[in-house]
């Protein structure tokens, strides 16, 4: 299959977090080993407006790869062992995210990094050229639902956008 290229990556969150279902991510391990997943489970986190996405606190060095042009990698860590990868959306200055929440039989972003292990240098990495991670198009295009995002009860009204998208079986 053929990698994703930068103008899939300039999609809005939503729309780029609907069109990664079904699609293949590749993940080449530090011992040669590589794995296909098929992307299952996504989540959408839209600028500055949006009070659950890191960015609405302002740019600053935690996000500033958030504010970059997509196809970038953001990860973070979550209580202290849970790495979370989000896939950088739209264009440059408008700072949006895709977070993977789910890959093949795996659902939760944090055992999504788990199993993909991901690390803090996996940050700003380049799904274009990247050797080690990279997104492929599939045949694949799967009925979702569409759900509230989980864990982001802190964001008043943003909380109960429907920006969560699982692939139904």
């Amino acid at each position: 299959m053929k990698r994703l290229n930068k103008q899939f990556y300039t999609l809005g969150a939503v729309e780029m977090a609907q069109q990664l279902l079904g699609k293949t991510l590749v993940r080449v391990f530090d011992d040669g080993t590589i794995k296909h997943y098929q992307i299952t489970v996504t989540e959408a986190y839209c600028g500055s407006e949006d009070r659950a996405c890191h960015a609405s606190k302002g740019r600053t060095t935690r996000t500033e790869v958030m504010f970059h042009g997509g196809g970038k990698i953001y990860v973070y860590l979550i209580y202290g062992m849970y790495w979370m990868l989000n896939v950088v959306a739209g264009t440059e200055n408008n700072a949006q995210a895709v977070l993977i929440c789910g890959i093949d039989e795996i659902k939760g972003s944090g055992r999504v990094g788990r199993q993909l292990k991901i690390d803090k240098t996996f940050y700003g990495e380049d799904l274009e050229i990247s050797e080690r991670i990279w997104i492929e198009d599939s045949d694949e295009n799967p009925d979702f639902n569409a759900k509230p995002r989980v864990g982001v009860d802190y964001a008043g009204e943003w909380k109960n956008k429907l920006w969560r998208f699982e692939v139904t079986k």
